[in-house]
Protein backbone atom coordinates (compact mmCIF):
# COMPACT_ATOMS: atom_id res chain seq x y z
CA UNK A 1 0.00 0.00 0.00
CA UNK A 2 3.16 2.68 0.55
CA UNK A 3 3.70 2.32 -2.97
CA UNK A 4 -0.30 3.04 -3.86
CA UNK A 5 -0.25 5.93 -1.47
CA UNK A 6 2.70 7.55 -2.82
CA UNK A 7 1.41 7.25 -6.61
CA UNK A 8 -1.35 9.07 -5.32
CA UNK A 9 0.48 11.73 -3.68
CA UNK A 10 2.80 12.45 -6.34
CA UNK A 11 0.01 12.54 -9.10
CA UNK A 12 -1.80 15.40 -6.73
CA UNK A 13 1.54 17.02 -6.51
CA UNK A 14 1.50 17.08 -10.29
CA UNK A 15 -1.94 18.31 -11.02
CA UNK A 16 -1.54 21.29 -7.89
CA UNK A 17 1.28 22.21 -9.04
CA UNK A 18 1.28 21.84 -12.77
CA UNK A 19 -2.15 23.18 -13.19
CA UNK A 20 -2.23 25.27 -10.38
CA UNK A 21 0.86 27.06 -12.32
CA UNK A 22 -1.31 27.49 -15.46
CA UNK A 23 -4.86 28.73 -13.71
CA UNK A 24 -3.22 30.30 -10.51
CA UNK A 25 -0.34 32.46 -12.51
CA UNK A 26 -0.11 31.44 -16.27
CA UNK A 27 -1.87 34.56 -17.22
CA UNK A 28 -1.89 37.72 -17.08
CA UNK A 29 -3.90 39.91 -14.62
CA UNK A 30 -4.26 43.43 -16.49
CA UNK A 31 -5.74 45.10 -12.84
CA UNK A 32 -2.45 43.15 -11.37
CA UNK A 33 0.11 44.61 -13.69
CA UNK A 34 -1.14 48.23 -13.82
CA UNK A 35 -0.36 47.86 -10.36
CA UNK A 36 2.62 47.16 -10.85
CA UNK A 37 3.44 43.43 -10.42
CA UNK A 38 4.73 40.76 -12.11
CA UNK A 39 2.67 39.61 -14.93
CA UNK A 40 1.87 36.07 -15.45
CA UNK A 41 4.41 33.28 -15.88
CA UNK A 42 3.38 32.66 -19.51
CA UNK A 43 4.15 29.10 -21.29
CA UNK A 44 7.98 28.38 -19.67
CA UNK A 45 6.67 29.15 -16.59
CA UNK A 46 4.00 26.62 -16.80
CA UNK A 47 6.06 23.76 -18.28
CA UNK A 48 9.24 24.40 -15.57
CA UNK A 49 6.28 23.97 -12.56
CA UNK A 50 5.28 19.89 -14.60
CA UNK A 51 9.10 19.69 -15.27
CA UNK A 52 10.37 20.53 -11.88
CA UNK A 53 7.35 18.78 -9.66
CA UNK A 54 8.61 15.24 -11.81
CA UNK A 55 11.49 16.16 -10.62
CA UNK A 56 10.62 16.78 -6.82
CA UNK A 57 8.95 14.00 -7.06
CA UNK A 58 11.39 11.47 -8.43
CA UNK A 59 13.80 12.06 -5.41
CA UNK A 60 10.78 11.69 -3.15
CA UNK A 61 8.86 9.09 -4.27
CA UNK A 62 11.18 7.05 -6.55
CA UNK A 63 12.70 4.89 -3.95
CA UNK A 64 9.06 3.84 -2.57
CA UNK A 65 7.19 3.31 -6.14
CA UNK A 66 9.12 4.22 -9.11
CA UNK A 67 7.70 7.50 -9.18
CA UNK A 68 5.32 6.72 -12.55
CA UNK A 69 2.55 8.95 -11.38
CA UNK A 70 1.41 8.51 -14.94
CA UNK A 71 -0.95 5.58 -16.08
CA UNK A 72 1.18 5.78 -19.63
CA UNK A 73 4.42 5.09 -17.75
CA UNK A 74 2.91 2.54 -15.64
CA UNK A 75 1.05 0.54 -18.51
CA UNK A 76 3.98 0.52 -20.62
CA UNK A 77 6.16 -0.47 -17.46
CA UNK A 78 3.67 -3.71 -17.76
CA UNK A 79 4.13 -4.11 -21.26
CA UNK A 80 8.13 -4.29 -20.72
CA UNK A 81 7.61 -6.33 -18.27
CA UNK A 82 8.75 -3.97 -14.96
CA UNK A 83 5.62 -4.29 -13.24
CA UNK A 84 3.18 -6.83 -12.00
CA UNK A 85 -0.38 -6.79 -13.40
CA UNK A 86 -1.73 -6.38 -9.74
CA UNK A 87 0.30 -3.10 -9.41
CA UNK A 88 -0.43 -1.41 -12.58
CA UNK A 89 -4.22 -1.90 -11.25
CA UNK A 90 -3.70 -0.43 -8.05
CA UNK A 91 -1.14 2.19 -9.03
CA UNK A 92 -3.62 3.19 -12.13
CA UNK A 93 -6.36 3.67 -9.33
CA UNK A 94 -3.98 5.67 -7.08
CA UNK A 95 -2.79 7.90 -9.93
CA UNK A 96 -6.66 8.65 -11.19
CA UNK A 97 -7.69 9.43 -7.14
CA UNK A 98 -4.61 11.98 -6.65
CA UNK A 99 -5.29 13.59 -9.70
CA UNK A 100 -8.89 13.57 -8.89
CA UNK A 101 -7.87 15.24 -5.32
CA UNK A 102 -5.26 17.95 -6.95
CA UNK A 103 -8.09 18.73 -8.67
CA UNK A 104 -10.21 19.46 -6.37
CA UNK A 105 -7.69 21.59 -4.05
CA UNK A 106 -7.07 23.48 -7.00
CA UNK A 107 -10.84 24.40 -7.46
CA UNK A 108 -10.88 25.05 -4.11
CA UNK A 109 -8.06 27.85 -4.11
CA UNK A 110 -9.58 29.15 -7.30
CA UNK A 111 -13.30 29.11 -5.08
CA UNK A 112 -11.73 32.12 -3.14
CA UNK A 113 -11.40 34.52 -6.59
CA UNK A 114 -13.95 36.96 -6.71
CA UNK A 115 -13.36 36.52 -10.73
CA UNK A 116 -13.28 33.16 -10.89
CA UNK A 117 -15.79 31.33 -13.17
CA UNK A 118 -14.97 27.67 -14.39
CA UNK A 119 -16.29 28.39 -18.25
CA UNK A 120 -14.90 25.67 -20.69
CA UNK A 121 -11.50 23.68 -20.22
CA UNK A 122 -11.42 24.51 -16.40
CA UNK A 123 -8.47 24.29 -14.43
CA UNK A 124 -5.99 23.44 -16.49
CA UNK A 125 -7.96 20.87 -18.63
CA UNK A 126 -6.90 19.21 -21.60
CA UNK A 127 -8.27 20.00 -25.07
CA UNK A 128 -7.70 21.25 -29.37
CA UNK A 129 -10.21 22.85 -31.47
CA UNK A 130 -11.87 25.89 -32.20
CA UNK A 131 -11.75 28.06 -28.65
CA UNK A 132 -8.50 25.72 -27.38
CA UNK A 133 -5.66 28.09 -27.23
CA UNK A 134 -4.44 27.32 -31.00
CA UNK A 135 -7.35 25.78 -32.19
CA UNK A 136 -4.96 22.62 -33.69
CA UNK A 137 -7.38 20.14 -35.38
CA UNK A 138 -8.02 16.41 -33.72
CA UNK A 139 -5.70 14.64 -35.95
CA UNK A 140 -3.14 17.32 -34.67
CA UNK A 141 -3.76 16.80 -30.94
CA UNK A 142 -4.09 12.68 -31.01
CA UNK A 143 -0.06 12.67 -32.94
CA UNK A 144 1.17 15.50 -30.75
CA UNK A 145 0.29 12.96 -27.43
CA UNK A 146 0.99 10.07 -28.91
CA UNK A 147 4.55 11.31 -30.67
CA UNK A 148 5.63 12.95 -27.09
CA UNK A 149 4.19 10.33 -24.68
CA UNK A 150 6.72 8.12 -27.05
CA UNK A 151 9.69 10.37 -26.91
CA UNK A 152 9.21 10.90 -22.89
CA UNK A 153 8.86 6.74 -22.70
CA UNK A 154 11.69 5.88 -24.13
CA UNK A 155 13.75 8.56 -21.95
CA UNK A 156 12.39 7.07 -19.20
CA UNK A 157 13.33 4.03 -20.38
CA UNK A 158 16.40 4.72 -21.27
CA UNK A 159 17.42 6.81 -18.32
CA UNK A 160 15.96 3.80 -15.45
CA UNK A 161 17.94 0.99 -17.63
CA UNK A 162 20.87 -0.95 -16.24
CA UNK A 163 23.13 1.35 -18.20
CA UNK A 164 21.50 4.94 -17.41
CA UNK A 165 22.45 7.16 -14.54
CA UNK A 166 19.97 6.61 -11.64
CA UNK A 167 21.32 9.45 -9.89
CA UNK A 168 20.08 11.39 -12.66
CA UNK A 169 17.36 10.12 -14.11
CA UNK A 170 14.71 12.57 -12.04
CA UNK A 171 16.52 15.20 -13.36
CA UNK A 172 16.39 13.93 -17.21
CA UNK A 173 13.11 12.79 -16.87
CA UNK A 174 11.86 16.29 -15.40
CA UNK A 175 13.64 18.31 -17.98
CA UNK A 176 12.03 16.17 -20.67
CA UNK A 177 8.71 17.05 -19.74
CA UNK A 178 9.62 20.84 -19.26
CA UNK A 179 10.69 20.47 -23.39
CA UNK A 180 7.18 18.75 -24.16
CA UNK A 181 5.32 21.25 -22.54
CA UNK A 182 7.37 23.81 -24.58
CA UNK A 183 5.99 22.40 -27.62
CA UNK A 184 2.53 21.02 -26.99
CA UNK A 185 1.14 23.89 -24.33
CA UNK A 186 -0.48 25.80 -27.64
CA UNK A 187 -1.65 22.78 -29.37
CA UNK A 188 -3.26 20.50 -26.52
CA UNK A 189 -2.32 22.16 -23.20
CA UNK A 190 -0.15 19.19 -22.67
CA UNK A 191 -1.45 15.59 -21.37
CA UNK A 192 1.19 12.95 -21.78
CA UNK A 193 -0.31 11.67 -18.85
CA UNK A 194 -3.94 9.96 -18.38
CA UNK A 195 -4.28 10.98 -14.85
CA UNK A 196 -3.24 14.67 -15.54
CA UNK A 197 -5.67 15.13 -17.91
CA UNK A 198 -8.63 13.17 -15.80
CA UNK A 199 -8.76 15.06 -12.67
CA UNK A 200 -9.18 18.39 -14.38
CA UNK A 201 -11.33 17.50 -16.59
CA UNK A 202 -14.01 15.67 -13.96
CA UNK A 203 -14.46 18.78 -12.47
CA UNK A 204 -14.58 21.46 -15.89
CA UNK A 205 -17.19 18.69 -17.15
CA UNK A 206 -18.36 19.82 -21.16
CA UNK A 207 -16.30 19.85 -23.74
CA UNK A 208 -13.19 18.94 -21.72
CA UNK A 209 -15.01 15.39 -20.40
CA UNK A 210 -15.94 14.82 -24.07
CA UNK A 211 -12.44 15.19 -25.44
CA UNK A 212 -10.89 13.30 -22.65
CA UNK A 213 -10.98 10.15 -24.63
CA UNK A 214 -7.80 11.39 -26.45
CA UNK A 215 -6.03 12.06 -23.49
CA UNK A 216 -5.95 8.42 -22.31
CA UNK A 217 -5.74 6.54 -25.85
CA UNK A 218 -2.88 8.65 -27.57
CA UNK A 219 -0.93 8.59 -24.60
CA UNK A 220 -1.36 5.08 -24.09
CA UNK A 221 -0.46 4.82 -27.71
CA UNK A 222 2.68 6.54 -27.16
CA UNK A 223 3.81 4.18 -24.13
CA UNK A 224 3.48 0.95 -25.59
CA UNK A 225 5.24 1.70 -28.48
CA UNK A 226 7.74 2.49 -26.90
CA UNK A 227 8.12 -0.17 -24.65
CA UNK A 228 7.46 -2.01 -27.57
CA UNK A 229 10.57 -0.50 -29.45
CA UNK A 230 12.73 -0.70 -26.28
CA UNK A 231 12.04 -4.08 -25.50
CA UNK A 232 12.24 -5.02 -29.49
CA UNK A 233 15.77 -3.16 -30.22
CA UNK A 234 17.47 -1.94 -27.53
CA UNK A 235 16.79 -4.27 -24.40
CA UNK A 236 18.06 -7.25 -25.78
CA UNK A 237 21.19 -5.59 -27.29
CA UNK A 238 21.54 -4.46 -23.36
CA UNK A 239 21.35 -7.39 -22.18
CA UNK A 240 23.98 -9.15 -24.15
CA UNK A 241 26.31 -6.45 -23.49
CA UNK A 242 26.19 -6.24 -19.55
CA UNK A 243 26.87 -10.62 -19.44
CA UNK A 244 29.94 -10.11 -22.28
Amino acid sequence: MKKYFAECIGTFSLVLFGCGAAVVSGKTIPDVVLAGAPAGIGLLGIALAFGLTVVVMCYAIGPISGCHINPAITISMLVAGKISAKDTVGYVIAQLAGATLGAAVLYAFQEGSPTFSMGEWALGSNGWGPGYLGNYSTASAFLTESVLTFLFLFVIFGVTSRAGNSQMSGISIGLTLVIIHLVAIPITGTSVNPARSFGPAIFAGGIALQQLWLFIIAPLVGGISAALLWQGIFGPKQKRDLFR
